[in-house]
């Protein structure tokens, strides 16, 4: 098989290496599985469910050789969004139906498509959605009791200002405890996992001096079981289909950039290279099998991807053990986890809210004033104050809006002398042409630009019609034209009905090609004829005036600038 082939030499040494790793990412993707579920709106058991099942199964069956898969701060916002309007069971329907979509993105090869997502569009919901979930541990962080959950991010800080009075100091000094641990812990023990020793921390100052006194995952969701739930297909009737199918595509959506993201992270720093296929089926089939055991969606995890590298993961192999590890600990611990103060779970998120925010990209982009800063800022403040939905809508938009205005402004039709240049023949003067220094047998235009739906029709302006005699002959030299499209084959098409209407020539030269390819498809070069398509304007200029269809013109030109009266085309003297 071909996917067994990331096993190749594999040996004692590599498989100690991945047991090691596999430990070291299952002890951190604890924490924050549980994290990453109650700022979703669910039940912290659910988040570790998806890290054991999502966990095993992206490592397993997907495109990238160290990969670590569960939930992830990108979701939190879709996903508690979809709990408050939708309920639990909708959203488990939901994360099925992405996972088919991903199936489906990745038999189809959609993930190229992914790639092309711009720039500032990503970071600007990426540090849309860190706001959104710093801003959401506020309440947590400052024990603040009787907030209720919006979608709206100005209701939820409307919440926060209402219930300033419940401050509770003994969950800041818990939230507190568990921050230094993270801020520090890097500094003094770089190979302990900060966010663990900050549960731990904070959890005993919780039990031990504190009893009572601050929320805890058990007094607000009960006990965690510790085993996982019974199978249970959700509901996918027809209603539930079409109520979750624009859910489920955002869901899909994010799940594939944030997958393949991570992969090409891995690939960086691990020196593979993955198969943006084979990761989006196996992310789909992941996210397909988490619902039934009731955990949320699940993508490529970047931060715990690094750790799992840097960490000395040999194969795919690391990823299981990370999954089987947090299993272990389900089953072994989960009483314990019940214990945990909910303030405890806020400075976790909050880390990872500022990890992810991509604050340089972000202010190195926001200096550069340019459409691109555009695109950011509006995408940025609608993941925050709108949906995520309309955000990366939006931002599409504006960013091919933008496109297509700069592209046009590329554009440019120029006259051209054709003449001597150095006395090298074949060649266009760099000079315009004007009304003094022109030709009556030729008329040479230099088009730059791409030739699309974007730009009006250079052929159809008064100033060109003004400027070419129409029964001579029109030369356009197509080599600045990188891209045609039906639009611009449509007005060359026109062009060329004109010309001949009026009794004159159209020839090309220089043809790129991709532009070649579709003329020819569309029969414009066949109607063209093939004596009027030349690869260099030499060639064209020697072939228009060995025609000659005006040669009177050339008699007593007072430009005299194709030398060509009285000459011969051939001679050596004609410089065209």
């Amino acid at each position: 098989m071909k996917g067994w082939g990331r096993f190749e030499g594999y040996g004692k040494s590599e498989l100690k290496r991945d047991l090691i790793a596999g430990c070291i990412v299952g002890i951190i993707a604890i924490p924050l599985g549980m994290a990453f579920a109650i700022a979703s709106g669910v039940k912290p058991e659910t988040g570790i469910y998806t890290t054991i099942i999502a966990g095993i199964l992206i490592s397993l069956l997907g495109g990238s050789k160290f990969q670590i898969g569960g939930p992830t701060g990108a979701f939190i916002p879709i996903l508690l969004a979809i709990v408050l309007q939708y309920g639990y069971d909708k959203l488990l329907a939901a994360g099925f139906m992405a996972g088919v979509l991903l199936v489906l993105m990745g038999v189809f090869r959609l993930g190229t498509l992914i790639a092309y997502m711009p720039r500032p569009v990503t970071v600007g919901f990426t540090a849309g959605i860190a706001v959104t979930i710093f801003a959401g541990q506020i309440g947590n962080f400052l024990g603040l009791t009787g907030l209720e959950r919006h979608e709206s991010f100005l209701l939820n800080m409307r919440e926060l200002a209402l219930h300033a009075g419940t401050l509770n100091g003994y969950a800041i000094v818990v939230a507190g405890v568990c921050l230094g641990s993270l801020l520090l812990m890097p500094r003094l023990l770089p190979k302990v996992p900060p966010s663990l020793v900050g549960l731990i921390l904070s959890t005993f100052v919780a039990v031990l001096l504190l009893d009572g006194r601050v929320a805890t995952i058990g007094s607000a969701y009960g006990e965690i079981p510790a085993s996982l739930p019974s199978f249970r297909v959700p509901d996918l009737s027809g209603d539930t289909l079409k109520l979750m199918i624009g859910p489920a595509i955002v869901i899909a959506l994010l799940g594939g950039v944030e997958s393949l993201l991570s992969a090409v992270v891995a690939d960086g720093m691990g020196g593979s290279k993955h198969d943006s296929r084979r990761e989006l089926i196996g992310q789909g089939i992941a996210n397909m099998a988490v619902p039934l055991f009731g955990g949320i969606p699940a993508t490529g995890a970047i931060a715990r991807t690094a750790t799992n590298i840097k960490s000395g993961a040999a194969s795919p192999l690391s990823g299981i053990v990370h999954g089987l590890v947090v299993l272990l600990v389900l089953v072994l611990l989960a009483p314990y986890a019940s214990a945990i103060p909910l303030a405890a779970m806020a400075p976790i998120l909050m880390v990872v809210a500022w990890n992810m925010s991509e604050r340089r990209a972000f202010a190195k982009l926001l200096r550069l004033r340019s459409g691109d800063s555009l695109v950011l800022v509006v995408t940025f403040l609608l993941t925050v104050f709108a949906t995520l939905t309309t955000a990366v809508g939006v931002g599409l938009a504006l960013a091919v809006l933008l496109f297509v205005k700069n592209m046009a402004g590329e554009q440019r039709l120029d006259r051209v002398l054709p003449g001597d240049d150095d006395g090298v023949r074949g060649k266009v003067q760099a000079d315009p042409a004007d009304a003094d220094r022109s030709c009556p047998q030729l008329s040479v235009f230099s088009l730059r630009g791409a030739l699309f739906f974007g730009v009006r029709d250079p052929f159809g302006t008064p100033a060109f019609a003004a400027s070419r005699d129409l029964t001579g002959t029109l030369l356009l030299r197509m080599g600045g034209v990188p891209l045609i499209d039906a639009s611009g084959e449509a007005a060359l098409h026109g062009l060329l009905k004109s010309v001949r209407a009026s009794g004159g020539t159209l020839m090309l030269a220089g043809l790129r090609p991709g532009p070649r390819q579709l003329l020819a498809r569309t029969g414009l070069l066949a109607e063209l004829g093939e004596e009027n398509e030349f690869a260099r304007t030499g060639a064209a200029i020697d072939a228009a005036l060995a025609r000659r269809a005006h040669a009177e013109r050339c008699d007593g030109c007072a430009a005299d600038l194709l030398k060509c009266a009285g000459q011969g085309v051939s001679g050596e003297g004609n410089a065209c």
